[in-house]
């Protein structure tokens, strides 16, 4: 089974990035990467009581991880977590 997530920037300054992140865009949560601490918070869970809200959130993190670790602190617009 494979798995979709679509992040959307929405703030980003030289400490912290802020994504909405979702199985679409009706449906999003909040997520920060303290880019300094190499920290992730959940600043809003996803709001709907069938969507997994924690397989949503681990791997909007781990696409923040690559895009800080291996994609030299680039940030797009818009990304995707696909597997």
């Amino acid at each position: 089974m494979g798995a979709y997530v679509l992040l959307l920037k929405e703030y980003e300054n030289d400490e912290i990035v802020i994504y909405s992140f979702g199985p679409n865009e009706n449906m999003m949560g909040k997520i920060q990467l303290n880019k300094v601490s190499k920290k992730f918070s959940e600043l809003e869970p996803i709001a709907h009581p069938n969507i997994p809200a924690k397989f949503y959130y681990d791997r909007a993190s781990r696409r923040l991880a690559v895009c800080l670790l291996r994609e030299g602190r680039n940030f797009p617009e818009r990304t995707a977590f696909e597997s």
